[in-house]
């Protein structure tokens, strides 16, 4: 059973950074195709980025791109979210999510079809 574990959230003012963590405290998650979606107050849930399993392609929602970068480290079965010039509408709840390839890497993200959720992690970007 794959469970995901998001940590590195926090309260950041605009221009700052974060990193985000997506770690597997059960099975390695070198098979699955990992997500970040985030969950603003009163707005439904998006896909931020998406990588595969090898970590070769890439997706970013169009509002991230050049600001967010997503990788993965399998030694240390994680995957990261890099998070630059952050704004206040980058805030919301950011969860980690992750399946095996059943459709393609930005299908996964604008869908949202996604088999294993993490909790989530609160990111607020304030002055």
């Amino acid at each position: 059973q794959l469970q995901l574990v998001e940590s590195g959230g926090g309260l950041v003012q605009p221009g700052g950074s974060l990193r985000l963590s997506c770690a597997s405290s059960g099975e390695t998650m070198d098979a699955y195709r990992i997500g970040w979606f985030r969950q603003a107050p009163g707005k439904e849930r998006e896909g931020v980025s998406c990588i595969s399993q090898g970590g070769g392609i890439t997706y970013y929602t169009d509002s991230v791109k050049g600001r967010f970068a997503i990788s993965r480290d399998k030694a240390r079965n994680t995957v990261y979210l890099e998070m630059n010039s952050l704004k206040p509408e980058d805030t919301g709840v950011y969860y980690c999510a992750a399946d095996l390839p059943r459709t393609t890497i930005q299908a996964m993200c604008t869908t949202g079809d996604v088999r294993y959720w993490g909790r989530g992690t609160q990111v607020t970007v304030s002055s």
